[in-house]
């Protein structure tokens, strides 16, 4: 991408974002991870620029907080803004969880206040596996930002009895369920009578309930 190109892509970005607004969006995150575009700027395994979107961590992060600025400068205040990272390229000379940390922190200031840490997503991985395998690096996000951040955190988190146990020991503010909901529809309904809360029944689903 050209300088000029980048300059067209953070407006683009922008005008998303007056868009979701307009459709009524409550909360938009901004995806900077698993490869695509903005986690190619902020890794050095994929960013090998020369020019000042390239080199230094400084120069890495430019182009997120370019478009995280011009997305908060058209986003409603009243309405939250967030940011999905790959908080970990599991490669010594990739990005690492510092970075993500330091990163995290100054769009704190910038407006963001949801943080989603998912992982990895440049080349093959090399980092943990297992349940749960990405709470840490939640934990570490969310202990380092203020209270009033919104720290999420996903990867193999299947049962109900999991998601709680993440919350309840403060690794983590919320989960995001996606495989195992994507297999089970159902799945916050299920979690819900385990725990016994309250199941919500979407009027879409209503031929659903049980």
């Amino acid at each position: 991408m050209t300088e000029e190109q980048i300059a067209v892509s953070v407006q683009s970005w922008a005008e998303a974002a007056k868009r979701a607004d307009g459709a009524g969006f409550d909360m938009i995150p901004i995806h900077a991870a698993h490869g695509y575009l903005i986690h190619q700027f902020l890794s050095p395994l994929s960013n090998k620029r020369t020019d000042r979107y390239g080199g230094s961590w400084e120069n890495r992060t430019r182009y997120l907080r370019e478009i995280v600025q011009a997305v908060a400068a058209v986003w409603p205040e009243d309405k939250a803004l967030g940011i999905r990272f790959s908080g970990e390229d599991w490669v010594e000379d990739g990005w690492r969880t510092a970075d993500t940390i330091k990163l995290a922190q100054e769009l704190y200031s910038y407006g963001v206040h949801a943080f989603d840490l998912s992982s990895a997503g440049l080349g093959p991985y090399y980092g943990p596996n297992g349940f749960g395998y990405q709470v840490p690096l939640a934990q570490a996000v969310k202990h380092s930002l203020p209270d009033d951040a919104f720290v999420t955190a996903v990867g193999k988190i299947t049962e109900a009895s999991q998601a709680e146990q993440i919350l309840v020991t403060g690794q983590a503010d919320g989960v995001s369920i996606a495989r195992a909901a994507l297999g089970d529809p159902q799945w916050p309904n299920r979690a819900a009578q385990k725990l016994g809360a309250t199941k919500a029944h979407p009027a879409h689903y209503w031929q659903g309930r049980w």
